[in-house]
């Protein structure tokens, strides 16, 4: 008879079981659907992902090119023929070092008399500004 009992009750659990998980699955049915969306943008994101690594970017040759400084500039920087990158470097050596960035707000330089004629007589420059100011010392 025990056994009977034992037979009943696996029967029993048996049968609940997918009761339970009949109802499981229609709540997984309805949060399965926004995954199924969420996959597919996942592997549309990862297909371009490749596409961006594969072209690698070219230097710009303007950049590169070497020009000559004007007298005011070489004062500064060298007479040497330059890249503009270069120069702008080497600018921010010189302002660095004779500490000509302002204190209060560091986006201005205070031009010394050498930069004073780079600058265009002006005393105070925006360093967004100062880009400007030196292409026109350069050749």
């Amino acid at each position: 008879m025990a056994k009977a009992k034992k037979a009943t009750k696996k029967a029993a659990t048996k049968k609940a079981a997918p009761k339970k998980a009949a109802a499981t699955k229609k709540a997984a049915t309805k949060k399965a659907a926004p995954k199924k969306a969420a996959t597919t943008k996942k592997a549309a994101t990862k297909k371009a992902a490749p596409k961006k690594a594969a072209t690698k970017r070219k230097p710009n040759a303007a950049f590169m090119k070497a020009l000559t400084p004007s007298a005011a500039l070489a004062a500064v920087v060298g007479a040497s023929p330059l890249p503009r990158t270069e120069v702008v470097k080497k600018l921010w050596a010189y302002i660095k070092k004779n500490n000509l960035q302002d204190s209060k707000n560091r986006r201005n330089i205070n031009a010394d008399a050498k930069l004073k004629e780079v600058f265009g007589g002006k005393t105070t420059v925006s360093m967004f500004d100062m880009t400007k100011l030196v292409s026109k010392h350069l050749k």
